[in-house]
C-alpha cells in the first residue's frame, strides 16, 4: 500500500517571488502533493489581501503537477496534521535565516513529533531575493521585474501606483 506523501510550503506570499516558485517547482518534485500554503498572521500588515495572495499563487504554480494552494490560520504544526503532511518545506536563502528556521523546525516538532522540516535552498540567481526587498524596491519605482513573475510585477505597480 503507498502511502502519500504531502508537504507543506507555508509562507505570506506578498509577494510570491521567482525565489519562491523556484522551491515550489524543485519541492514538488520530492513529494506526491506539495500544499502551498498562505499562513495568515494577524500581526502583518499585507500588501495584497488573503483571496488576492491566493489567485496570485494560482496563477503563478497553480498548473505545477502535484501542487495544491490553500491556506491556514494559527499553529503551522496542526496545519501539517489538517493537510496530512509529512512534512514542512522551508527555503534557506542564508546562513541568516538559518537561525530562525531551526529554531521554528524544532517548535513544530515540539508541538507535534511527527512533523519533519526539509529545508531547500533556492537556485543561485534567486539566493538574495525576498518579498520585503520586492516590496521596497516597487516602492521606489525600482524595476522588479528581474526577481516576480510580470504578473506580480504589474499587480504590485498598480496597488503602489507606481508609474
Amino acid at each position: 500500500m503507498n502511502i502519500k506523501r504531502v508537504a507543506v510550503y507555508p509562507g505570506s506570499f506578498d509577494p510570491i517571488t521567482n525565489g519562491h516558485l523556484d522551491v515550489v517547482r524543485r519541492a514538488s518534485r520530492l513529494f506526491d502533493e506539495l500544499v502551498v500554503a498562505i499562513g495568515q498572521n494577524d500581526t502583518k500588515t499585507s500588501i495584497f489581501t488573503l483571496d488576492e495572495r491566493l489567485e496570485q499563487l494560482r496563477v503563478t504554480c497553480g498548473d505545477i503537477p502535484g501542487v495544491r494552494i490553500a491556506s491556514f490560520s494559527g499553529l503551522l504544526a496542526r496545519a501539517v496534521q489538517e493537510f496530512g503532511a509529512v512534512a514542512v518545506v522551508r527555503g534557506l536563502r542564508a546562513v541568516s535565516d538559518f537561525e530562525w528556521e531551526f529554531q521554528m523546525a524544532l517548535m513544530n516538532r515540539e508541538l507535534d513529533p511527527d512533523c519533519e522540516t526539509i529545508f531547500l535552498m533556492p537556485s543561485p540567481q534567486f539566493s538574495f531575493i525576498s518579498s520585503t526587498m520586492i516590496r521596497e524596491i516597487a516602492r521606489l519605482n525600482g524595476d522588479i521585474t528581474p526577481f516576480v513573475p510580470r504578473v506580480i510585477a504589474d499587480q504590485l505597480k498598480t496597488r503602489l501606483g507606481a508609474p
